[in-house]
């Protein structure tokens, strides 16, 4: 009997992009930034190599080299989770949430992306798959956009395809009811219409502005009107707010109990594949959501997640997300596009399809060789 590949080699690179958002910077209710960073993770094994990646500080790429990439040296190539839970014991005491949580992700992601490519196969063909396309929401209206820009980008989704699209409020609500007017007016009636508070608001505040949404602006999904911490006042607003819109969070579940503590507090539960465990961690949340008769809505990372959310039996949609997009598709060729308002694995492409562009993501590197840059 032939051994099993192993993990021979990891590298870590990261990469930060400047926004594009009016004066360099882009806001939504409750922060202000100028750049994302993206670590890249590249496992290596019998000639093939796998890419993962997830977004935050570029400490996370040190974590990385520092816990995780000794403990997957050797692994089976062929069996992503068992690394993975290596990886989840190696961190114990360096901290699981938060930037841990994130390491392992980026690690997992490529460590499923070798396993599809050693097979020849997408990512999506090789996971447990219930869907063959993945729909999408436009994402961005940052609440610094002037009216023009809102308008515009949101409109331009709608014409090419999308028939759902989402703004940031409540950094200033005396400002959002022009920004929701102005919103409305450009993606026409036909459009859902969704809002992102970022935790901005007290769960009386949230629910007396869940009704305006609704009411006004015909919105039909608030994402985490208050911090997803507050459990009890995401359940408040759920429970109380109109029936005609839906309560989300769960961008910021790093482990599996952050998933579980949000049943029964939002109608609709989201997961970030950056930042939950990788693919791995995500095929978790899939199944606390479909035990629960909830569907699980996709956070951002359209480049992975366009695969990923193809194993989530209870699949609602995925976070197009303006920032994102605009990284992914100046790191990597080989990244999707909507087509009928959904992302489809290219399934003539393995793994994620994906390639690096070394030359043009070189100008943006942040971390190489173990050093931050």
């Amino acid at each position: 009997m032939s051994s099993a590949p192993t993990i021979e080699r990891v590298e870590v690179h990261a990469f930060t992009v400047p926004t594009d958002g009016p004066d360099g910077v882009e806001q939504d209710g409750t922060l202000t930034w100028d750049s994302t960073t993206m670590v890249l993770v590249l496992a290596h094994s019998e000639g093939q190599v796998g890419l993962g990646y997830t977004y935050g500080d570029v400490s996370v790429a040190s974590f990385i080299e520092s816990k995780l990439s000794g403990v997957v040296l050797g692994a089976d190539s062929l069996a992503p989770p068992a690394a993975t839970e290596k990886m989840l014991v190696a961190i114990r005491n360096a901290g699981r949430p938060g930037a841990g949580a994130m390491a392992v992700s980026a690690v997992d992601v490529a460590l499923w992306d070798l396993r599809a490519r050693l097979a020849g196969r997408p990512l999506a063909e090789v996971l447990p798959r219930f869907h063959d396309e993945v729909p999408v929401y436009g994402s961005g209206g940052f609440t610094n956009y002037p009216l023009d820009r809102l308008a515009g980008q949101l409109g331009g989704w709608v014409e090419h395809g999308i028939g759902r699209v989402k703004l940031k409020t409540s950094r200033d609500p005396t400002a959002d009811p022009e920004r929701l007017a102005a919103a409305r007016d450009a993606v026409g009636a036909g459009t859902e219409l969704f809002v992102d508070a970022n935790g901005a608001l007290t769960p009386k505040e949230a629910l007396s502005w869940a009704r305006r949404f609704h009411d006004e602006w015909g919105v039909t999904w608030f994402e985490e009107p208050v911090s997803s911490a507050d459990l009890d006042g995401l359940r408040l607003v759920r429970e109380r707010g109109p029936a005609g819109i839906e309560i989300a969070a769960g961008e910021y579940a790093f482990v599996p109990r952050d998933f579980t503590n949000l049943l029964g507090a939002v109608d609709c539960l989201q997961a970030d594949v950056t930042r939950c465990g990788g693919i791995t961690g995500l095929l978790t949340a899939s199944g606390f959501a479909a035990a629960h008769q909830l569907d699980l809505s996709a956070h951002c990372a359209p480049a992975i997640s366009a695969h990923a959310f193809c194993a989530v039996r209870c699949l609602r949609h995925l976070e197009y997300f303006h920032d994102h997009v605009r990284v992914e598709s100046l790191v990597f060729d080989g990244t999707l596009s909507p087509e009928g308002g959904a992302l489809r694995p290219d399934r003539e492409r393995p793994g994620l399809g994906l390639t690096v562009n070394w030359p043009d993501a070189e100008p943006y590197r942040v971390y190489s060789d173990g050093k931050a840059m």
